[in-house]
């Protein structure tokens, strides 16, 4: 018997948006609670012939320094879950391994750069075994690469957990830093989901020299472009060589995560041209197929100002949920059910 399932957490709105869509194309979705399900149970449903969607994992846990042990046991809990590619009769919507891969931002990155895919550039000085752990020395860095203002993301993570945007004036030595992260009084990081901007160079060496101890990547600041007062940047989903869902993020601020409360905006009401768009299609659809049994992706993506030039900021092969989308049309999950729709079709047909 062949059956679709979904690996995530039933209450969330990927799962209940997801079924919604698969009642309606006439077809059933078993949903299995990631951290609920015995490990003997869910051996005997991957045994059958499913199709299987994982979604990403829910963590109570709001410190940003927990954030690597938590990610290395989910890239574990993947690579068991790929390990069973070719020994049980499983189709996955995203494989395990494409997952996993994307959700290193710098082995992402070095990937589509390998390419020659346009990205939002690292610093010189950035590597695994960064030598840049304090504010001394990134201001260091930043003076060799006469930069003055950078961005500053743990290299594992989504969300814009821990992602944080530094400014320094070179002429008064004013810094700024935009950031969700906030030091508690045991000298942790935590997430507040609440976007700040420290001023005060005490702080915000406290918060750095913490987070830049952390596996981070570090990047060029690169202006975007403006609407309206607001700047912005763009959120693409693509899935089966299609984009369902392309809409601007435009914030006040330096760090456009709509989890922030910032302002989506349909895509054509900013008027782009039809070059940039064709541009941001065919980039997307070569950043899709830079990885093997990747079937749908978040890209976000930053227009250069002024030339317009789509450059890929970050991947995320779980970046299916946009509420614009499925508070009105659900087009991505409608299409999701299509896709399972076919397999389950063909499948039949092979028979």
């Amino acid at each position: 018997m062949r059956q679709a399932i979904l690996l995530g957490n039933p209450e969330s709105k990927r799962s209940i948006y997801l079924k919604k869509a698969m009642e309606e194309a006439g077809l059933s979705l078993l949903v299995l609670d990631v951290q609920k399900i015995e490990e003997k149970l869910l051996a005997e449903f991957l045994a059958k012939e499913i199709f299987l969607k994982i979604d990403p994992p829910v963590w109570k846990s709001s410190s940003i320094l927990e954030l690597p042990e938590l990610m290395e046991g989910y890239k574990g809990e993947l690579m068991a879950l790929a390990a069973l590619d070719g020994k049980n009769p499983i189709t996955f919507f995203n494989h395990p391994s494409a997952i996993t891969a994307l959700l290193d931002k710098r082995s992402c990155k070095e990937v589509l750069v390998r390419e020659g895919i346009s990205v939002t550039e690292s610093l010189g000085g950035d590597n695994k075994e960064s030598h840049i752990c304090n504010l001394e020395m990134l201001l260091e860095q930043m003076r060799q690469e006469k930069l003055c203002q950078i961005f500053i993301k743990p290299v594992n993570g989504s969300g814009a957990l821990g992602v944080s945007a530094f400014r320094m004036q070179k002429r008064t030595g004013k810094m700024q830093l935009y950031t969700c992260a906030a030091l508690t009084e045991s000298k942790t990081l935590v997430n507040t989901k609440r976007l700040m901007c420290l001023s005060d160079r005490a702080q915000i060496e406290n918060v750095l020299d913490i987070l830049l101890k952390m596996d981070t990547l570090i990047e060029r600041w690169h202006p975007k472009p403006i609407y309206q007062g607001y700047s912005y940047d763009l959120r693409a989903v693509v899935q089966d060589g299609r984009i369902d869902m392309l809409l601007a993020r435009l914030s006040k601020g330096p760090i456009t995560n709509l989890q922030l409360n910032n302002r989506p905006l349909a895509i054509e009401e900013l008027g782009l041209p039809k070059r940039v768009l064709e541009e941001i299609s065919y980039l997307c659809q070569r950043a899709m197929g830079c990885f093997s049994g990747l079937r749908s992706a978040g890209i976000d993506l930053l227009l250069d100002r002024g030339s317009l030039t789509p450059r890929v900021i970050e991947m995320n092969a779980q970046g299916d949920l946009i509420y614009q989308d499925i508070y009105q049309e659900n087009k991505i999950y409608r299409h999701q059910a299509e896709i399972i729709k076919g397999w389950l079709y063909n499948r039949r047909e092979d028979r």
